[in-house]
């Protein structure tokens, strides 16, 4: 059957997906780039320069078996993009992401199709109802659910999400979009493993009991 699955969303030690204030000169806000320096190094990254070990052979699956992606509003773009009717994403005209991607978004727009097998779709729809729209698009493939934490947050307290891959980077921001707010007793529901990477990072797991 398949699934809805996070990869390789990195979160500080005391919870944060990003910091503040997000824009567009920083997307990420105070926390720049820290909480991604871990994927830089990998070989999935940079294939060129980057390195195999615990950290790529975790990067790598992002990609693997796919159908169709779910984002938030802040991952596709700064505060204020739906005033922009010219913004198209962070990544240029061929996004990673090679499958229908559906934003989630209080102002819906027209879809927008670009290169590399990549269309955004803007939904203004429940955790539930965007779901069932990515699952339809997807077929026997998986759903990705892309972040930010917020978005992740609210299908996780939905009970929607069966794979959590969670990057620990060891960074306290003290600020910014937190992902366990309001998800108390949350492991209860998944069984968790972790592994540690020389690169100082922990790779934290959860995957959803069966509910039989």
């Amino acid at each position: 059957m398949p699934l809805v699955r996070v990869h390789n969303f990195s979160i500080s030690l005391d919870g944060f997906g990003a910091g503040a204030p997000q824009s567009l000169e920083s997307p990420f806000g105070h926390a720049g780039e820290r909480l991604h320096e871990w994927m830089f190094a990998t070989r999935f990254w940079d294939p060129e320069a980057g390195h195999q070990g615990v950290d790529d052979a975790f990067a790598v699956r992002h990609g693997d078996g796919f159908g169709a992606e779910i984002m938030g509003a802040n991952k596709f773009g700064p505060p204020g993009w739906q005033d922009d009717p010219d913004w198209r994403g962070w990544w240029g005209e061929d996004p990673p992401f090679h499958t229908p991607t559906y934003v989630l978004t209080h102002r819906p727009r027209p879809p927008l199709e670009m290169q590399g097998g990549t269309t955004f779709h803007f939904l203004d729809a429940s955790p539930e109802e965007a779901l069932g729209v990515a699952q339809e698009a997807a077929g026997d493939l998986d759903v990705r659910l892309g972040g930010g934490a917020s978005s992740i947050r609210s299908f996780v307290s939905a009970g929607l999400v069966d794979h959590l891959h969670l990057v620990v980077v060891p960074i306290v921001l003290g600020r910014g979009t937190r992902i366990w707010d309001g998800l108390d007793g949350v492991e209860s529901a998944y069984d968790i493993e972790s592994v540690a990477s020389p690169s100082g990072v922990v790779h934290l797991t959860l995957t959803r009991r069966s509910r039989t």
